[in-house]
């Protein structure tokens, strides 16, 4: 869990890449999370 790993928020920051630790748009994110939690 570190620079290295492609899973965690500090591995895609040294990466730049996004995915789903590390959202490219943080409010489409949010948005989508609220989506799936009202769908429940």
């Amino acid at each position: 869990m570190g620079k290295g790993d492609r899973r965690t928020k500090r591995g895609k920051t040294y990466r730049g890449t996004h995915g789903k630790t590390r959202p490219a748009n943080l409010k489409r994110a949010i948005a989508a999370k609220a989506a799936q939690a009202a769908k429940k």
